[in-house]
């Protein structure tokens, strides 16, 4: 699987096109801060579906019912331009294992993506006619790496991992670990996939890719990965359905509607 020409790990986050229009060899990363104002916050409440506002109402943190309200803000602000549509106005439905998708009159777009947000980071991917996923997650310090790995990682991945320095291990458990969940998310079908059934490249200087897949490996030339620059002390990365085509790099810089 070869990279993406156009990475955003090698691209600066650019300012978007006053019109967002993609093509079908395109992929479009977004990146976006869920530290807003409260005048923002409260327009994208508004925005939101009744089921969308349950879900941010079962969340015990305030701090997580304010990122979630900005995350579902800015995806349905980032997909109503794709679409000419006011962002209220998009509906969604979810597959069975919880993939949202556009949903409607929005649905014969051909308009795929997804969503992925960690510690105030949002990335959110979209594609014409071919599906994505994408994970950010922070690279933490207290987690015990080895054991999450022994337990949920392939054994080549583990084996691959244990054989570097330790100073190379974190970043290259969280780059594993970033591959593995936007593959998941990518094919919409979960933790149904069992993590340790697919191989994925996690050295330094390793170009991502999905090295196998049980019991079926026609599913390694069918996608490409591809890793993000998301933001320091972060790992994030990318999984395109078919060959990465260019891929372009997008810093969300406000819906500029917001309530008093």
């Amino acid at each position: 699987m070869k990279a993406a020409p156009n990475a955003c790990e090698t691209l600066p986050w650019c300012g978007p096109p006053e019109a967002a229009t993609i093509d079908r060899d395109e992929v479009h990363v977004w990146r976006a801060a869920l530290d807003q104002p409260p005048s923002q916050i409260r327009y994208f409440r508004r925005l939101l579906a009744a089921d969308e506002q349950a879900r941010a109402a079962r969340l015990y943190f305030e701090k997580d019912r304010e990122h979630f309200i900005v995350a579902r803000g800015i995806l349905r602000d980032i997909l109503g331009r794709y679409l000419n549509s006011a962002p209220e106005g998009l509906s969604f439905r979810y597959g069975f294992h919880g993939k949202p998708e556009l949903a409607g009159d929005g649905s014969k777009a051909g308009i795929r993506f997804n969503l992925s947000h960690s510690r105030g980071v949002a990335l959110c991917a979209v594609a014409s006619g071919r599906q994505v996923g994408i994970d950010v997650e922070q690279v933490r310090a207290e987690l015990a790496i080895v054991e999450i790995a022994e337990r949920f990682f392939s054994p080549r991945e583990v084996a691959a991992l244990l054989l570097l320095p330790a100073q190379e291990q974190r970043p290259a458990f969280f780059r594993c670990w970033t591959r593995k969940e936007a593959y998941i998310k990518a094919r919409g079908e979960g933790l149904s996939i069992p993590l340790d059934q697919f191989d994925v490249s996690l050295s330094p200087g390793e170009p991502a890719a999905l090295l196998d897949a049980r019991p079926d490996s026609s599913e390694r030339s069918r996608w490409s990965l591809q890793d993000l620059d998301a933001a320091p002390g972060f790992a994030a990365a990318l999984a395109m359905e078919g060959q990465a085509g260019c891929l372009r790099c997008w810093q969300w810089q406000g819906s500029g509607r917001q309530s008093a």
